[in-house]
């Protein structure tokens, strides 16, 4: 079910919290379909974005780092940290973890998990902010709730915004810096309307058609 007439966002977001009826906390998230030819590499959208409220889960951050680094990455709050031990538990299968990090050096361990990685939407790139020299601030980031995002092969977006419980200025606030930080990264090739729809929903509710 998706109520298909596009409302403004804070009439939006009330409609949404309206539908909460589960006992547990439900997450919100906001699906976009974006004018571009996924089959054109110059036309795929990825990259991450702080949000100001965080998205209301403890994620759990896995960095592929050495020496002073690796010491750096734990001190800061990674939840798992390794070079080719880690890369060997992710072959076998075993990925406890929601994002991905690595220092450029470690690029020659982690370009061969691609395949694993990849479909997953777990690999490390440059492009979304996953693989930095500044390992302290990206594992800070992200444990603060700092989401990264890449296009399906239908031109959509889907990312997490926070919980049912966020109040609704939080909300608005967290899917205004995503929407506002996605129009940046409109690609130079992409003709007519960038951002064509925008849904909200949560894990347990109808959408709710945005206007944009």
């Amino acid at each position: 079910m998706k109520i298909a007439v596009p409302v403004p966002l804070p009439e939006a977001v009330k409609l949404l919290k309206g539908f909460n009826t589960t006992k547990f906390n439900q997450t919100v998230e906001v699906s976009t379909h974006l004018g571009i030819d996924p089959r054109q590499s110059d036309q795929n959208v990825r990259g991450s974005v702080a949000l100001p409220h965080g998205i209301g889960k403890n994620v759990r951050v896995a960095v592929f780092a050495q020496g002073d680094n690796a010491e750096k990455a734990r001190n800061a709050g990674a939840d798992i940290v390794g070079a080719d031990d880690l890369a060997q538990q992710i072959k076998g299968g075993v990925m406890d973890f929601d994002v991905a990090l690595a220092t450029p050096d470690m690029m020659g361990v982690v370009g061969p998990l691609g395949r694993v990685l990849g479909p997953r939407g777990l690999m490390p790139s440059p492009r979304s902010g996953t693989v930095t020299t500044d390992i302290v601030s990206a594992v800070k980031e992200f444990k603060a709730g700092k989401i990264e995002f890449r296009n399906d092969k239908g031109g959509n977006v889907a990312v997490p915004v926070g919980k049912i419980n966020f109040t609704e200025d939080q909300l608005i606030e967290n899917i205004t810096a995503f929407l506002a930080f996605l129009r940046t990264l409109k690609p130079a090739s992409s003709k007519g309307t960038y951002i064509q729809t925008v849904t909200i929903s949560a894990t347990m509710s109808p959408g709710v058609r945005v206007s944009a």
